[in-house]
């Protein structure tokens, strides 16, 4: 009796959370295909939202869209090693918000683009415009999707692989099963909706990783003892600035961070989309900097709990830090609390994967399928071809985040998260490097911005070959800053005039960037 009545509690919990899980999907694609009035809609409706965001969808989408499931697995066991340090990674992120806001957003809001590669193919011709479309679209097809998917699917089954057994009891077939449902449930939306699904998906999953991602660190810091705790507990852990030589995050890999962090929110098209389907530049630069203060908030919300653990395990605690999530998750989570969490790392996978979906299909559609596939399309034929692209991407992505899958089985103290990062610096600082001339520059030469891209790669192979030891964010800062100088001279340009560069849409938000700027420097001064 005893037997059967333990048995019908652990049975209404897991309900209890299987309940909030269907409860969630059903909510995002209810969200998804509500927006949907008419059948056909324009490449404006369809990639831009008919250029009418107000800035709370522009923040909360964005910064949904940053978030990946990995964070939770990697940067809480990196916390659970480095401490603060680790957290520099997010705030850090407000950097290059702020040039987003008031240097590149303004820029192209001007140009009244739909993708980026129409900008630099008005500043810098149309070779590097097309280049910056293919390698964008050969990361996100591959290596964006494949390992939002992987990582999301793998998070998601070491800490609830008990409650996804109902999928299948073996756990490599599970997890293969995972990537391939959440992929598709994602491209789905994508397909029919557009970015207006994308974004009001994105509103309903940052609510729900915002409210698992608090529930965890509640938990941590009451079993910790409280905030204070953190202090007294574990001191050594409550600084940002590592030292230089620290073999993972040497303080010196900010100034890399900084010019990485202009790749990543001033010249993604996955991050930039919203901003340019603001309603205007005020809604745009507001939404950007309230997501630079939801950074400051995850930054909290990741770390914080790794840092808590280690205070409350002591220095012989867990034997992977990788770990620490799942150990929160499983050791002091109550009743439909794991579900919601469960929620909160779906949410982090899709939100990352149905922006993907559509930024890929707009820089596909409106400028490789435009320009050299078919000049007179019709806005129902780019449509479709941008349809087209997100399967493609969805088969792309996928099989990537299986492979992905079999090579950890294989191996599982593989760490190629670290290779992945390599692969995407390889083209990430070239990108850089033609961003910050077309906008920083008066003239830059075509031909040498274009040769200059191609050489960053070249120059990745130098600076592993005699600085191997090298922190790869330092590497990305020499490298970034070589290639920049070069176009520079060899162009014999000139810098655009700093002050005609910042654009804003009134004093009020001006002085809201300085607060922010300043709060950023505060931070690393307190916390140094």
């Amino acid at each position: 009796m005893g037997l059967r009545l333990l048995w019908l509690w652990e049975l209404g919990f897991n309900m209890i959370d299987l309940f909030i899980v269907v409860a969630y999907f059903l909510l995002v694609m209810i969200a998804a295909i509500s927006g949907r009035q008419k059948k056909e809609l324009t490449s404006e409706e369809y990639f831009l939202s008919s250029r009418s965001l107000k800035w709370p969808s522009i923040a909360i989408s964005t910064i949904a869209t940053n978030v990946e499931g990995y964070q939770f697995l990697g940067m809480m066991g990196s916390a659970y090693l480095y401490g603060l340090a680790q957290a520099s990674l997010e705030i850090n992120a407000v950097q290059g918000i702020l040039l987003a806001s008031f240097i590149f957003i303004p820029y192209y809001l001007r140009d009244k683009i739909i993708t980026i590669t129409q900008f630099i193919k008005k500043r810098l011709g149309k070779n590097v415009a097309l280049i910056y479309s293919l390698a964008n679209i050969s990361l996100f097809s591959t290596i964006t999707i494949g390992a939002a998917l992987f990582w999301g699917a793998y998070a998601a089954d070491i800490v609830f692989g008990e409650y996804l057994s109902l999928l299948h009891k073996d756990r490599l077939t599970r997890i293969t099963i995972l990537i391939l449902l959440l992929g598709l449930f994602s491209a789905i939306y994508t397909y029919l909706g557009g970015l207006s699904a994308v974004v009001r998906t994105d509103i309903i999953q940052f609510v729900v990783l915002l409210s698992g991602g608090m529930v965890v660190l509640l938990m941590a810091v009451h079993h910790l003892g409280g905030w204070s705790q953190l202090y007294i507990k574990t001191p050594k852990l409550m600084h940002l600035h590592l030292p230089s030589d620290h073999e993972k995050l040497p303080w010196t890999h900010i100034f890399g961070l900084f010019l990485l962090n202009i790749n990543y929110w001033c010249a993604n098209q996955s991050i930039v989309q919203r901003s340019l389907a603001a309603k205007n530049i005020r809604h745009a630069q507001i939404g950007l900097m309230v997501g630079g203060l939801m950074k400051y908030v995850m930054a909290v919300i990741i770390v914080v709990p790794g840092i808590a653990l280690f205070g409350i395990l002591g220095e012989n605690g867990l034997s992977d830090p990788d770990m620490s999530f799942p150990y929160l998750v499983n050791t002091y989570l109550p009743i439909g609390a794991k579900g919601l969490v469960l929620c909160g790392l779906f949410a982090s996978l899709m939100s990352t994967v149905d922006s993907t979906f559509n930024s890929l299909a707009t820089l596909w559609s409106i400028y490789i399928y435009k320009e050299y596939l078919n000049k007179g399309a019709s806005d129902k034929q780019i449509v479709e071809a941008g349809r087209r692209a997100i399967l493609f991407s969805f088969v792309t992505g996928v099989t990537v985040g299986i492979l992905l899958l079999y090579i950890k089985f294989s191996d599982p103290n593989t760490a190629f998260t670290h290779t992945l990062n390599e692969l995407r610096y390889f083209i990430n600082c070239g990108i850089v490097v033609i961003i910050c001339a077309a906008v920083f520059l008066v003239a830059p030469n075509h031909r040498i911005t274009f040769t200059t891209f191609l050489g960053t790669i070249i120059f990745q192979f130098l600076f592993i070959s005699f600085f191997p030891e090298m922190n790869y964010f330092v590497r990305a800062m020499w490298i970034i800053l070589l290639g920049f100088i070069l176009i520079y001279i060899f162009s014999k340009t000139n810098f655009k005039n700093p002050i005609e560069l910042f654009k804003s849409g009134s004093k009020k938000i001006k002085r809201i960037g300085l607060l922010m700027l300043i709060s950023l420097i505060l931070l690393h001064i307190i916390f140094h």
